[in-house]
């Protein structure tokens, strides 16, 4: 089966399994979901992640993180999509939630969070915001 948006595929595996409480979730792997499972990582909204198998059949377990009961992750939305890209300079990359979240960057030198991207002075395309 061929699929358009493996990133948004990603988050919404994400959400559900957040959704039923899932101590993990297993999705297909590629480096572009290694480098948001990493920024995700860095800040606080998954325990941890791993890359398993080989070849084409590379999986990506992300173990979820709760607090009380509850996911860390409130609103997990994909921006840039496969029909309209969204590309911002460093200093309009957007605030989520004035701080409390974050947007996912693609830049030049990588993925990363906007307010790393703004310290270094990286524009890019916005994949996805988090809080």
């Amino acid at each position: 089966m061929s699929m358009n948006d493996p990133i948004a595929d990603m988050l919404t595996r994400i959400r559900n399994a957040q959704g039923v409480r899932m101590k993990t979730v297993t999705m297909p792997a590629s480096r572009t979901k290694l480098a948001i499972a990493e920024v995700l990582k860095e800040e606080g909204y998954i325990l941890n992640f791993r890359e398993s198998g080989d070849g084409a059949s590379k999986e990506l377990e992300v173990e979820l993180k709760y607090m009380g009961g509850r996911g860390v992750i409130d609103q997990l939305r994909r921006v840039s999509k496969p029909g309209r890209r969204l590309y911002f300079g460093a200093s309009d990359l957007p605030r989520v939630q004035d701080g409390l979240g974050i947007a996912i960057v693609s830049t030049s030198k990588g993925v990363m969070s906007d307010s790393r991207a703004r310290r270094e002075g990286h524009g890019g395309e916005v994949l996805c915001t988090v809080a």
